[in-house]
């Protein structure tokens, strides 16, 4: 076994973890082979992650946060709100679209670890929701959105726009006129926001 010729770090093990699983697929993928991929022991492996379910764990909530911080920044940008919500939404869809299209053995891969890390997408869910409630309760204090409850809106949002992010629905994702799909969903969602 090679040296490992920097220093190894939690990232450079999620780095390699993704790679690992990209080649190997979730059910074939070790934490051996995560070690021979950055040159080290498995016990150094297991020095930054204690368990195998530890490290799919880290890396799954790894793969979710790269969506979740650039919607954070958007979210709170300070213009308009309806403006930040059909941003958002447009960049929930792409973002998703763009790693179900882009590489789909490690979008199926990811798909395998979201179901079997619950938590790790909860909590993705929630910091997207919280998201969401953000821009909405700024369109209520602007009179942009007509909501008594910004947080019941924001979940009504999310759930309402599923079909275009929801890696169930990936096959979908590509077919034609589903940007026009989606388009129609937004402006309807938006119109029923702003109804007094």
């Amino acid at each position: 076994m090679a040296p490992p010729t920097e220093t190894l770090t939690a990232e450079r093990i999620l780095e390699a973890t993704e790679e690992v699983l990209r080649r190997h697929g979730p059910a074939k993928a070790t934490v051996v082979d995560v070690a021979r991929a950055l040159g080290v022991s498995h016990g150094s492996v297991y020095r930054h992650f204690r368990t195998k379910a530890a490290l799919r764990e880290a890396v799954t909530k790894r793969w979710l946060d790269r969506t979740s911080q650039r919607l954070a920044v958007i979210a709170a940008a300070d213009r308009d709100p309806e403006d930040r919500l059909r941003e958002w939404l447009a960049a929930l869809f792409e973002a998703k679209r763009h790693k179900a299209g882009d590489d789909p053995e490690l979008f199926a891969t990811y798909t395998v670890l979201t179901d079997e890390n619950g938590a790790v997408v909860g909590e993705h869910i929630a910091d997207l929701t919280a998201q969401l409630t953000r821009i909405i309760e700024d369109g209520a204090g602007s009179g942009a959105f007509a909501v008594p409850d910004p947080a019941a809106a924001a979940r009504a949002v999310f759930h309402a726009t599923g079909r275009f992010h929801d890696p169930c629905y990936a096959r979908e994702w590509t077919r034609p006129g589903v940007g026009e799909e989606f388009t129609a969903v937004v402006d309807l969602l938006v119109r029923g926001l702003s109804s007094p």
